[in-house]
């Protein structure tokens, strides 16, 4: 078997037996939190998952050993969605003022932007997978074409035996096997649309609070004048580009095309543009695909003011470059 290229997928392990060491891996992945253990001399923390850079999700599975309480006391600092699904034993999150029940039909959504405790027993086994805040985000504005107003919210219950949700852990549960076994998944064409179906199966699937406006979108056509000028966009976004240029790919008047995208994208052409780019800067950041400097990305992307640049990337993912490379580093050398 050919060996995996890092750049697309990297397996990940770990063996911990202290409390401070799982809690230290797993907020390497997920983001801060509590972790607190009945009887923390007997913890067993086993982790074994693939990460797939695109958007950097990590699908595994998870153990702990002993009965543990996961806190999530700054939900502000808490950066990914983790979902899991108990494959033997029993977990309960307390979220709300409710308690929700998670075992082999049921699973469960420990999300960002909300406080919540999740209680897991020492026999609990569980599919993980772990979903970053930002891919989340930027997921749903694709699917909505416009930006969020509003945090995104699943219902936190998650059903594994019935309807789209159950062929949705049934899809999370092959691509897990799958990539234990071949090395079809390291293709970048392969994982790139692997990883964004499994973002968008969840956001369709599982019930949330875009539900209703996604319903609605699909039923809603983009004028042909939109899709050629936002094709246009996507496939010059490295050119040095102007409205002008924009506009006369549309075929339409200046008016008509901002009006266009402030109804449909919520946007102005070149904000829209701006967006984008700093979105595909991102992306070569969390690939990884070579250690290149951040300022020489930035720049190949049609930013000059390198200054601006990282004040509209922090505005945008809430996290300056620098720090998204850094977060990418630290997943990567804490796998060996």
């Amino acid at each position: 078997m050919n060996p995996k290229p890092e750049s697309q997928l990297r397996d990940i392990h770990a063996d911990h037996f202290d409390l401070a060491g799982a809690r230290s891996w797993m907020s390497n992945i997920c983001g801060p939190h509590q972790l607190v253990a009945s009887r923390p001399g007997r913890i067993q923390f086993r982790h074994s998952a693939s990460v797939l850079r695109s958007m950097s999700t990590t699908l595994g599975i998870i153990e702990y050993g002993t009965d543990v309480t996961v806190g999530i006391a700054d939900p502000d600092s808490f950066n990914s969605f983790s979902i899991s699904l108990p494959l033997s034993g029993e977990q309960e999150l307390l979220k709300a003022g409710e308690r929700l029940h998670s075992d082999r039909e049921y699973g469960l959504i420990v999300a960002p932007n909300e406080s919540q405790e999740l209680n897991i027993t020492g026999d609990c086994r569980k599919l993980q997978v772990v979903i970053s805040r930002a891919a989340m985000h930027k997921t749903l504005e694709d699917m909505l074409q416009r930006p969020l107003h509003e945090a995104l919210r699943f219902s936190a219950r998650m059903d594994a035996v019935n309807g789209a949700t159950a062929s949705w852990w049934r899809m999370a549960r092959h691509f897990i096997d799958e990539m234990e076994l071949g090395d079809l998944y390291s293709q970048p064409l392969f994982s790139r649309d692997l990883e964004s179906a499994l973002v968008k199966g969840l956001i369709l699937s599982q019930p949330n609070n875009y539900s209703a406006q996604l319903r609605e979108n699909l039923e809603v056509r983009l004028p042909h004048y939109l899709i050629r000028a936002r094709d246009y966009i996507h496939a010059h976004a490295r050119d040095e580009l102007h409205l002008e240029h924009i506009e006369a790919a549309s075929g339409v008047s200046r008016f008509k095309l901002f009006e266009a995208f402030r109804r449909h994208f919520e946007l102005s052409p070149m904000a829209y543009l701006k967006k984008y780019r700093l979105s595909a800067v991102r992306q070569e950041l969390l690939e990884n695909r070579v250690s290149r400097n951040i300022s020489v990305i930035a720049m190949e992307w049609g930013f000059s003011h390198l200054g601006r640049f990282s004040s509209e990337y922090r505005k945008l993912f809430n996290e300056t470059p620098t720090m998204t490379r850094q977060r990418v580093e630290q997943q990567r050398f804490g796998a060996h």
